[in-house]
């Protein structure tokens, strides 16, 4: 299945402008005392926690730990995935402190009630400086088994290569740039894709041929195609994520920002195949440089009751 009902989120302790990932992040901005920022994005963080419940998605909450000091644990897709089959994966991060994310006791906590038939780690091409972060690096057409993908210094061509060989997928790969020609640090920044609907800045794909690829692909796995410009881009509208209700009913997540940057007929159209949900995260989009996506980290394991 594409979506899932269940997602992890972890709350802030210490969230801060994170100067390790600020080098290729053009989204962040330093805007706050780290006092301030941590008040705001808690506030903000409960809100979206709140928003999500009563829509009817299950939410895990893990608190983040004071020590040691990690300002983007809030946004936990990037370390870990999982996958229907039992799969756990562990990702090659390219921010030191990114990487201490990882010991924080969060899986093992969290997921003790979920089977896990085999953990895949890709942790050790850290020490090559190869990086493949999580579903920021990579957006999955889990239905159809695609790899969508973006190269960046956080998403490297040998480490998109073993992901597809051990998940038997398909890749699709292009190069994607903001509009001042910098490639873009995360594919989830600038594309989402959904059972029926996909969300894309095509133009920020500057090769035509990889254009045409990314569009033709989406078409083929019967995908409507939700075209944004720039301005768009730059207000997160490319960082949405599809869940579904207890209902099975889908959601389409994103940020205040977003969805106050679409057209009329762009809303209409998100509206013909999900509920769209839109929440304040303001602060944390501004200095963390991600947006609702980036929060949620998809939990698809099988529980361990239904093996019962």
């Amino acid at each position: 299945m594409q979506t899932t009902n269940t997602v992890l989120m972890i709350r802030p302790t210490r969230f801060t402008f994170n100067l390790d990932t600020a080098g290729n992040n053009r989204f962040q901005q330093r805007i706050l005392t780290p006092e301030e920022a941590q008040v705001r994005a808690l506030e903000e963080f409960d809100g979206y926690v709140a928003a999500l419940r009563e829509q009817g998605v299950d939410v895990l909450v893990a608190q983040d730990s004071d020590a040691p000091h990690t300002p983007d644990s809030i946004f936990p897709n990037n370390w870990w995935s999982s996958h229907a089959d039992g799969t756990l994966a562990l990702y090659p991060m390219e921010g030191h402190n990114r990487r201490l994310e990882r010991s924080k006791g969060v899986l093992e906590n969290l997921l003790q009630d979920y089977r896990i038939e085999r953990v895949l780690d890709f942790t050790e091409m850290e020490e090559q400086g190869m990086y493949l972060e999580g579903t920021g690096s990579m957006v999955l057409d889990r239905q159809h088994h695609i790899c969508y993908a973006g190269y960046s210094s956080r998403t490297h061509a040998k480490a998109l290569r073993h992901f597809v060989e051990q998940f038997g997928y398909n890749l699709c790969a292009f190069h994607a740039q903001d509009r001042q020609g910098v490639a873009i640090y995360h594919t989830n920044v600038m594309m989402s894709v959904g059972t029926s609907l996909a969300v894309a800045c095509l133009d920020s794909l500057s090769v035509a041929g990889e254009r045409t690829s990314l569009e033709t692909q989406l078409r083929a796995t019967g995908k409507d195609i939700l075209a944004l410009n720039w301005d768009q881009l730059e207000s997160f509208a490319g960082n949405m994520l599809e869940v579904h209700n207890r209902a099975g009913e889908p959601i389409l997540v994103m940020s205040r920002t977003a969805w106050s940057s679409l057209s009329s007929a762009q809303r209409a159209l998100i509206e013909r195949h999900a509920q769209p949900l839109s929440v304040n995260i303001d602060t944390i989009e501004r200095i963390g440089g991600g947006s609702a996506r980036c929060m949620l980290a998809e939990v698809h394991l099988p529980r361990k009751s239904a093996q019962a």
